[in-house]
């Protein structure tokens, strides 16, 4: 197929002048958000604690199979001088002579078992990055598909698929996860123990796609009555390829803009459900495990696990919110010559 001629001849006589090319919605929003320092400072925070979760998988993955690597659950030091250590900036003072015995694990303190507090808000990042990614790859994908069937096709398959996703809503977010987690205990699926964090997935992704589907269906049904798809049906095409083909690609902005608000929903829901004694197993380093076992601390004055844990969520919560405000406004097709 031959390429369209780039140029147009001027009324005046032969001389050629360049024609203005256009640029695809996807195109145009990745020149706005390299341009916006806000967007890419919250992007490079997010792949910051990306990294770090992949290195946490990396070292367990590696500390497994080797006996001079600790894991987490080894780190306990249960001796009277590492316990309750309060943070420290003295293992950075490298400069110093008469620093005392101490490592940079040290620098946030230590909590009651002699676990570093540092490398428990490390090792809780993969926790929380790895249910934001799992139960929106569960949830979103599904919200679309069935948005965009209940959207196409309507009749008793839009009024089955908006009865289930509005009885969904019409229940509180934690009230749900709670239930379904109660509902998880001791089941096993694929081989999966899903009394765990993977139960955690399954629930948040259960709940996760309603939003993403109601907003895909409304969509689809305005999408559906344009020119481009009347004129497809009258060429004889089949509703399936027309779904496909035209719709659903023009729909996948509001997927990607839900994943990105999505992930902030998981986090915090992860965070809620593990304080609560729901979410991961025992033992697992999480946000919400020190949240729930630093609350006791507050009455002797030991704040540093409780202020790590959330200052970490609150980072990568905050990084989220301002790129998905940012990524919704450059997917806009409204704001395109804004």
């Amino acid at each position: 197929m031959s390429q369209p001629d780039q140029t147009t001849r001027s009324s005046a006589g032969d001389t050629q002048v360049p024609a203005l090319t256009g640029r695809s919605l996807w195109a145009d929003a990745r020149r706005r958000l390299m341009r916006d320092r806000g967007a890419m400072i919250c992007l490079a925070v997010i792949l910051l604690y990306a990294l770090v979760a992949v290195g946490v998988a990396v070292y367990e993955q590696i500390a497994e199979g080797r006996d001079d690597w600790p894991t987490f659950k080894e780190m306990a030091d249960y001796s009277t001088g590492r316990r309750n250590r309060p943070p420290t900036l003295e293992p950075l003072m490298f400069w110093r002579k008469d620093r005392t015995d101490t490592n940079w694990q040290d620098v946030l303190g230590t909590d009651w078992a002699g676990k570093s507090v540092l490398i428990k808000t490390i090792f809780g990042a993969k926790v929380s990055m790895s249910v934001g990614l799992i139960s929106n790859l569960i949830g979103i994908p599904l919200g679309i598909i069935l948005g965009a069937i209940a959207g196409y096709y309507g009749g008793r398959l839009d009024d089955l698929i908006v009865w289930l996703y509005s009885t969904l809503l019409s229940v509180p977010g934690i009230v749900l996860l709670i239930a379904l987690k109660f509902a998880f205990k001791g089941v096993r699926f694929l081989g999966l123990d899903l009394t765990g964090i993977h139960g955690l997935y399954l629930a948040l992704g259960v709940i996760g796609w309603t939003q993403t589907c109601r907003l895909i269906r409304a969509e689809v049904m305005k999408i559906r009555e344009l020119e481009y798809c009347v004129a497809a049906r009258a060429t004889g095409r089949g509703s399936f390829p027309i779904l496909m083909r035209h719709i659903v690609p023009n729909v996948l902005h509001i997927g990607i803009i839900n994943f990105s608000l999505g992930f902030i929903g998981a986090v915090k829901s992860e965070v809620m459900l593990s304080y609560f004694g729901l979410g991961v197993g025992v033992g697992t380093a999480s946000w919400g495990v020190m949240i729930n076992s630093a609350r006791m601390d507050l009455f002797a004055g030991r704040w540093w696990e409780l202020t790590a844990a959330v200052s970490a969520m609150f980072v990568l919560v905050l990084a989220l919110n301002i790129f998905g405000d940012r990524l919704r406004d450059a997917l806009d097709p409204r704001l395109r010559n804004v």
